[in-house]
């Protein structure tokens, strides 16, 4: 019997998250007990709650009592958004959008795997994202808000702009897969709800293609950019505009040449 390699353990690493000065969270009062008046109120003061950033990486024990009551108001809105009615009124959007953007909005890690042709999928493990715990919970949070239907895409409009989607575009390379699977799903919903900026979406993914094509051949998010342009294209009516037909030459053909694609994808 030959050796037996050692099994890797998971990496984990932290983008640059711009930690809060104040973490001193205090619980709040239960959103299902509250009096239907004071609902909306501390609906918006559970949502301030998750705006408060913690440290994973650094010191991952830090702050244990105030990551759980975060941890805690972020279970609670993401039920109250599903499975009530008419609670996402005007002043939930600007909320809403924010406390989104100070979660996920970061500078990623630098690359911790080898790219193209040297990357080999079963020796070289993703390196997972330390602060998954709450970003999962945020990613969740936003997509029942996306979903829900008193989201009113005309109010979002104000707060979910060409700035908002390069931000989310520009996350697509985590190494992360979990990250990439929601991210994945949100900007599908972004496109579905946001007509004005359908056109946009597609052009700044066409960007990301072509660094990737003609400069970097270094991407993590070919394949789920790659399945979002799938379902994009088959809304596309027919005949083909100009240009569709060239995101076939310019993107798609060249994308068969990438060295790094036949593993990747």
């Amino acid at each position: 019997m030959g050796p037996v390699s050692p099994q890797k353990s998971r990496r984990h690493s932290s983008s640059l998250f711009n930690i809060s000065a104040n973490r001193e969270l205090q619980k709040l009062p239960s959103l299902s007990e509250a009096d239907p008046n004071a609902k909306e109120e501390l609906f918006l003061e559970k949502i301030r709650q998750c705006c408060v950033v913690f440290d994973f990486s650094a010191d991952p024990l830090s702050d244990l009592k105030y990551k759980e009551v975060k941890r805690s108001a972020l279970n609670e809105v993401i039920d109250h958004v599903s499975n009530n009615h008419n609670v996402i009124t005007e002043v939930i959007y600007p909320e809403a959008v924010r406390m989104f953007s100070l979660n996920i909005f970061r500078v990623l890690s630098p690359p911790s795997n080898p790219s193209g042709a040297e990357y080999d999928p079963d020796e070289d493990e993703p390196s997972l994202e330390a602060a998954w715990p709450h970003l999962q919970l945020v990613y969740e949070f936003f997509l029942r808000f996306l979903e829900s239907p008193d989201f009113q895409a005309n109010i979002a409009k104000r707060y979910i702009d060409q700035k908002f989607i390069i931000k989310l575009l520009d996350l697509f390379d985590s190494e992360d897969p979990r990250e990439r699977d929601f991210l994945k799903t949100t900007l599908h919903r972004c496109y579905g709800k946001f007509l004005g900026l359908r056109s946009f979406i597609r052009k700044q993914i066409n960007n990301i293609f072509y660094t990737f094509i003609y400069e970097t051949e270094r991407h993590n998010g070919i394949a789920e950019l790659l399945e979002i342009l799938g379902s994009i294209i088959n809304g596309f009516a027919m005949p083909l505009k100009e240009e569709h037909k060239t995101f076939l030459l310019r993107v798609l053909l060249p994308l068969h040449k990438a060295k790094s694609l036949s593993i990747q994808v």
